[in-house]
């Protein structure tokens, strides 16, 4: 079993997704944890062969979502047992997030096996997103609990203005100003995304954000990474999180494909030179 992790230092790196299957009570599960596992570890092996610098373990196939507190200890005990297996076979740093806003769930999870960072939805601010209503700012509870739980190695990487939500109600709160929220309340990354998953990001969004996030921790770009965007987003981002295109046709229902996880890693060595 591998123990010891490649320590994740975001330097123009990509980061690949995992999308675990639909896990147990969830409306489109249909199959063990053994065998999610298992799927989810074919997908991560395909991100080490290819070269990817670290990767994501996230409950895509949950949906529709529920928020937080209604996520059940089922969905704790599977993402843990899944992060250990895929964790068995590869030495990648490991980051979790759990749909929708599990965020000390997911800070559980990685602290029991070993992840490096945890993606975080709604750390500053409220959203009113798809799945409902997200009333309160994570960051507040969140580190305190990260704290009592002994977890302050675990990395927080926070969303800003949170993709399949509404901000209305932030309207007068540029991606700028909600990234010095974020830097206020002590993310060690912030991530910029397009409005849906597989939607582009916009580049000059990750300008602003890296002009206005602190210069000694990382910017990320979380939606619509495609090999002929890799270049133009690597500009001003730290680093790039590949999900969608991974799949063949965009299909989230597929497993990840050795050439399109190939044909992001030959962008990004183009762009960066290793």
């Amino acid at each position: 079993m591998t123990t010891a992790k490649t320590r994740f230092t975001p330097r123009k790196s990509i980061i690949g997704m995992v999308h675990v299957g639909a896990l147990p009570g969830t409306p489109q599960n249909s199959t063990s944890v053994e065998i999610i596992a298992a799927q989810a570890c074919e997908d991560a092996k395909v991100l080490a062969e290819a070269g990817f610098d670290a990767i994501i373990i996230e409950n895509l196939h949950d949906r529709p979502y529920v928020a937080g507190p209604k996520l059940g200890p089922e969905i704790v005990a599977s993402m843990t047992r899944i992060g250990l297996e895929v964790g068995a076979v590869t030495d990648l740093p490991i980051g979790v997030q759990i749909l929708s806003c599990g965020n000390k769930h997911a800070l559980a999870v990685a602290q029991a096996i070993g992840a490096q960072f945890v993606r975080v939805e709604n750390y500053v601010f409220a959203h009113v997103a798809d799945e409902g209503l997200l009333t309160e700012a994570e960051a507040g509870e969140l580190l305190r609990y990260r704290r009592a739980i002994g977890a302050e190695d675990v990395m927080i990487f926070a969303d800003l203005k949170k993709k399949h939500a509404s901000h209305a109600i932030t309207g007068d709160l540029d991606i700028g100003q909600t990234a010095v929220a974020a830097a206020f309340f002590r993310a060690e990354g912030v991530i910029v995304t397009g409005e849906s998953t597989g939607e582009p990001t916009h580049p000059e969004d990750v300008a602003y954000v890296r002009d206005k996030f602190p210069h000694d921790r990382p910017v990320f770009v979380g939606s619509g990474v495609t090999p002929d965007k890799v270049p133009v987003l690597l500009e001003h981002a730290d680093g790039l999180i590949v999900g969608s295109y991974l799949k063949e046709n965009k299909d989230w229902s597929r497993p990840n494909d050795p050439r399109r996880a190939e044909e992001i890693m030959n962008a990004a060595r183009d762009f960066r030179g290793f």
